[in-house]
């Protein structure tokens, strides 16, 4: 491992927690992860996203090729294995995960610091548009666990059933609000609000 500390990434630790299984190659690594529906944690879309991860792992000193396999009409694939420093680095990070909320920078938040851009109607249309695809979601990940699968394996989708589920409750007031003219706005009561509080 360098002696600088390996830089902390969901990707990276997906990988590695997949080696922490057994030694496989990439592709391997993003089927499992698809499969296992933690696509929606991580960005895999692109299967150079994991052949870019695993690589500055092993330039980390946190996995290391293991060797190759050949199946049959297929080519030479390398085979990677997590090292001692990988297995330590994410127990490290996963210390520093779970107690401590990361800064992260989600769209809607930001979208929301700014919807006097857009008529109340619009913004009302948009949100409605929104509750919908998150109840969506939310069934999607309430069906996709295989009956009489461990609570344990399925703990990140429960926190994502929970976080979907407040969202959804806060956007049906919003809308509810938005519909009965309780949160409304006009460019004059902007400019008055601006000159106040500006």
């Amino acid at each position: 491992m360098t002696s600088e500390k390996p830089r902390r990434s969901t990707l990276g630790m997906v990988l590695l927690a997949l080696l922490m299984e057994a030694p496989m190659h990439p592709y391997r690594m993003q089927q499992m992860i698809k499969e296992r529906g933690q696509d929606q944690l991580v960005n895999v879309a692109q299967r150079n996203s994991v052949y870019q991860a695993l690589d500055r792992l092993v330039r980390d000193g946190l996995a290391r090729p293991a060797g190759s396999t050949r199946e049959a009409g297929r080519p030479e694939r390398t085979v990677y294995e997590i090292t001692p420093d990988g297995e330590a680095t994410m127990r490290l990070w996963l210390i520093g995960m779970l107690p401590t909320p990361g800064r992260e920078f989600p769209e809607f938040p930001a979208a929301l610091a700014f919807i006097a851009v857009l008529a109340p109607a619009q913004v009302r249309e948009l949100l409605g548009r929104r509750l919908d695809t998150q109840e969506q979601r939310l069934a999607a990940v309430r069906e996709q666990a295989p009956p009489g699968l461990p609570r344990l394996f399925l703990i990140e989708d429960e926190y994502r059933a929970a976080m979907l589920a407040a969202e959804i409750a806060w956007l049906r007031q919003l809308v509810t609000d938005l519909d009965s003219g309780e949160l409304t706005w006009s460019r004059e009561m902007i400019e008055q609000t601006l000159q106040q509080f500006g």
